[in-house]
This record gives structure tokens, sequence and C-alpha cells, in this order.
């Protein structure tokens, strides 16, 4: 089991608990970004509903295995924010490229393609949206999404590659939209509320799985509520939950998991994992590296950008922020405005060098936060969002005596 979570020491301890019936009920998987928490997370399910003979093994075809291997389980719940884009691209490049080439390795990356899909569209199970007031726009994106998948889909004949070209693209459209227009930045409560429901339903066939990613992001009800269901869990569900941010985890949510630490990999580990799992030979750097090579709009042109905002803000300007947001493509999809607005974060760490400075940095770092939270739990336009923080740091630059644009 854990046969397809590379160089991650956690995997064989996690193993060694569910072999020797040690694994909790709840659990923290917790550790840097692109460990492998959520693969992990995915395996433990389907390891725990495994009806084979060889329990666990990746290769075990029994149905229950099938179809989590495809995501398309019942006894599966999966909750939290992710930046799903950027995986899906990859994973669009990779079978792609083993279509074209006839590779050996054609039918894992299509697994790999059809799971990227499915590990955002499982966060919108109906399960979940009961009662979301945009559960009907949300429905027929989804039916567009599900209707593409079904034509690359095992054991469905792949069509000719051209064809096969044209449905990942639209597959990978539609995912931007609906990470974009609908993927909440945190778990409404009301989810929590639906999960617990169900939680409670018998499970016909091995154990229930919930699976609740950055696990930290959550408001104060929610945690609270889910801290209830936590404390006395059904007997036949596992929850795990995900963070890249332990110790913005209620502490009393703490007190009732079982953690397991998933280490950042060495240079050498990353690279591993990006020819096994994306197959590509030639990439040197990180997985998160390699990920940002599929943003539409590249890291460095953000990067660029971000600069020429903050400076027009902090020397006096009004930047037109309509004009950005066109330069950066919209910030579609959603983790390019994340980008743009962290190398702003990381421009202001200059204020760092004494009292005055770190208070306006603490301001800012604030508005900065603000800017995120107006687009991604209020809905507002990115324009009218960074519009709201040219404000807010050109106000936090004139309390501070122009603190911003001295010579640092």
């Amino acid at each position: 089991m854990f046969e397809n979570l590379v160089n991650q020491p956690a995997a064989k301890l996690i193993s060694q608990d569910i072999k020797n019936n040690k694994f909790a009920r709840t659990v923290l998987f917790y550790g840097n970004d692109a460990t492998g928490k959520l693969s992990a997370a995915l395996e433990t399910a389907r390891v725990f509903s495994c009806t084979g003979s060889k329990k666990g093994v990746w290769t075990c075809e029994c149905p229950s295995c099938l179809r989590h291997k495809s995501l398309i389980c019942s006894n599966l719940l999966l909750l939290g924010p992710r930046d799903c884009s950027l995986e899906i691209s990859a994973a669009k490049d990779s079978f792609t490229r083993a279509y074209r080439d006839n590779a050996s390795f054609l039918n894992a990356t299509r697994y790999l393609f059809l799971r990227s899909v499915r590990k955002l569209t499982l966060r919108f199970s109906a399960i979940l949206l009961s009662g979301d007031n945009n559960i009907s726009k949300i429905g027929s994106v989804l039916e567009e999404i599900n209707d593409n998948l079904e034509l690359l889909d095992f054991p469905r004949e792949l069509p000719p590659f051209d064809e096969a070209v044209k449905i990942c693209e639209a597959l990978e459209k539609l995912s931007f939209k609906l990470e974009s227009d609908f993927l909440y930045d945190s778990v409404p409560i009301n989810q929590i509320r639906n999960m617990e429901e169900w939680a409670h339903i018998k499970s016909e066939e091995g154990k229930k799985t919930i699976i609740i990613e950055n696990a930290d992001r959550m408001q104060t009800g929610v945690r609270n509520a889910l801290l209830k269901i936590l404390e006395e869990p059904p007997e036949d569900c596992i929850f795990i939950l995900l963070t890249s941010n332990k110790n913005a985890i209620m502490q009393t949510i703490l007190s009732r998991v079982r953690p397991y630490n998933f280490k950042k990999r060495n240079l050498e580990g990353e690279q591993n994992v990006i020819k096994r799992v994306f197959h590509n030979e030639y990439f040197n750097g990180e997985i998160s590296d390699y990920l940002q090579t599929f943003l539409p709009v590249p890291s460095s042109k953000l990067k660029e950008e971000s600069e020429k905002f903050y400076n027009q803000i902090t020397h006096g300007q009004i930047p037109e922020t309509a004009a950005f947001v066109k330069e950066c493509g919209n910030f579609e999809p959603r983790i390019e405005l994340k980008i743009f607005l962290s190398h702003i974060l990381n421009q202001q760490k200059k204020l760092l060098k004494d009292q005055t400075g770190c208070e306006a940095s603490v301001q800012t770092v604030k508005v900065i936060q603000n800017a995120w939270e107006n687009v991604t739990l209020y809905n507002l336009s990115v324009t009218s969002a960074l519009e709201i923080l040219v404000r807010d740091i050109s106000k936090i630059n004139i309390t501070y005596g122009r603190i911003l644009c001295a010579d640092m």
C-alpha cells in the first residue's frame, strides 16, 4: 500500500499503523505544500474500503479499489479549498504527451489526468451542496465536466488524438471556471452540517472517509461544528484533516487527532516525483516550480507587474487597476492572484527594520489578506478588490510618514 506516494517517510508509518490496527479514526496529515498529503489521504480511503484478498495493494482490482482509483467512490467526501488548476494543466500535459508518443505509461497519465479533475469536482458533491444558493449553476458546469470525463474514462477506448486534445482543453477550461467561480476559500458551515448528517448513515461497503483539506482556514463557527463530530465520530468513519499550517489548527481539535508529519523532500526527491508522476525527465526544479510553468501568465510576469503596482502606490500614484488585471490575464486561474499578492507581501518585508516599519508592515499584511478574501470569500471582482487595496496601502503610507517609499 502507498506505492504511489513517492519519497515520503510518513507513508511507512501510516502503513504500519493500518497493518497493526492502530490507525486512529481522526488523524491530521500536516507538512509543507506538495508533500503528498492529499495523495496519502485518498490512498488511506482506498485501503480501508478494499475488499481484495491482498488488502491495500495498489494493483488490487476489487470493485471498491477500482472506484477509489478513479475517484468515483460513494463512501468518500472531500471538503476544503485547494488550488487545483496547475495540477490539472500539468496532468493534461503529461497525458497528451504520452498519447502523442504512444508511451508505455499512457494509462498511468490517463489516470493522473482524470484524478486531477476529480480532485476538484469531488468538492462539489451533491451531499455537500445541499442548500447552497449556487447549486444549479454549479450543477450545469459539473454536468459538462462529467460528460467530457466520460469520453476519456476507463474502460472506454480513447478517441483519436486530436479529439482527445480538444476534450482535455475543454475540461481544463471548465475546471478553471468551477474553481474560480465556485470554490470557497474556507469550508462553509452548511457543508460541515451536511457532512455530519451523511457520516451518520451506515456505509454499505467498507469505512467512510471524510477528508478536509486546508483545515486551518476554517472560521471559528465551522471549527466548533467540526469539533462536535470529532468528539464522537461515527463508528465506521475516518476523518483526515490536512494542513500546511499545524499551528493554526484549534488546540481542542489538535487534541483529538493523531498527527502524521509530511516532511519536505530534498531536491532529488522532488525531481523524482516529477519524473515518476508527471513523466518529465528534464525539469530540474521543485514540484511547485514545475507546476508554475503551466501558469497562463508566467510567474516572472506576475512578479514584474506586482512590483510596478506596489511602487506606483508607494510613490503616491494611483495604479490603473483594470490595466493590471488585463495584463495579468484577468488572474485566471485564481492562483495567479495569490502569486501576485504574495510578491507584494515580499516587497513590504523591507519595512521590518524598526518598530515603526513593523507596525506599518502588520497593517500592510492585513490589507493584502483582505484583498484576497474580498475576492475568494465575498465574490468581489478582482478589479474592485485591487482598487480597495490601493486605497488601503496609500492610507498606511500616509499614516506612517510615507515609510513605504523610503529608501530602504
